[in-house]
């Protein structure tokens, strides 16, 4: 359970960085732009794998036993969860009316795992990305005040077809195949 602990809190620690104001342009000022994000990549990729392998080893300590139908919520809570994740990375009105959907992502991915899942190291994770998704869309409202971040204008209308499409594909890919191939757990009984 420590390395998981450790991963989570490197992980989502490295992302918060650029809520603390002046930090993240302080680190680029010594490490120059390449080299704050090279850090960056770096540190992001060790600790999500220090993460996912301390999410492996954790003991299984049930806390509690959701019922069979919290499965079904998960199942159903993912499909928009990955719709606004290629929103995210597609601009259009999905991207424009939720502003952040990535973050939204992040919660309903949390959120829909925290439902479905009663073991201890479960619950620690997914409530650790539920709280840093909505601790970051805080920050990022005063962040948008003060000019440093931008939300992007509307995109045109196709660019929602496209997040649509992409996103219910991707989807149906890891309700099928990848969640237990990378995952080792079938979504669906």
């Amino acid at each position: 359970m420590t390395l998981l602990i450790i991963g989570i809190a490197v992980f989502l620690g490295l992302h918060l960085l650029p809520t603390v104001a002046g930090l993240r342009e302080r680190l680029i000022g010594w490490l120059g732009e390449n080299g704050y994000k090279a850090f960056f990549s770096l540190l992001s990729v060790a600790s999500f794998v220090l993460l996912v392998y301390g999410f492996a080893r954790a003991p299984l300590i049930q806390v509690w036993s959701p019922p069979s139908w919290t499965r079904w919520v998960a199942v159903v809570l993912m499909l928009p969860a990955f719709i606004f994740l290629v929103a995210a990375y597609v601009p259009g009105r999905i991207k424009a009316r939720l502003k952040h959907p990535f973050l939204i992502a992040i919660k309903i991915w949390a959120l829909a795992h925290l439902i479905a899942n009663g073991d201890l190291a479960s619950i620690i994770l997914f409530a650790s990305f539920l709280a840093y998704a909505a601790y970051d869309r805080i920050t990022l409202k005063r962040r948008e005040a003060t000019g440093l971040i931008t939300v992007p204008a509307t995109g045109p209308p196709r660019n929602d077809v496209i997040a649509v499409v992409l996103g219910a594909a991707l989807y149906v890919a890891f309700l099928v195949w990848l969640h237990p191939l990378l995952i080792g757990t079938r979504p669906l009984p």
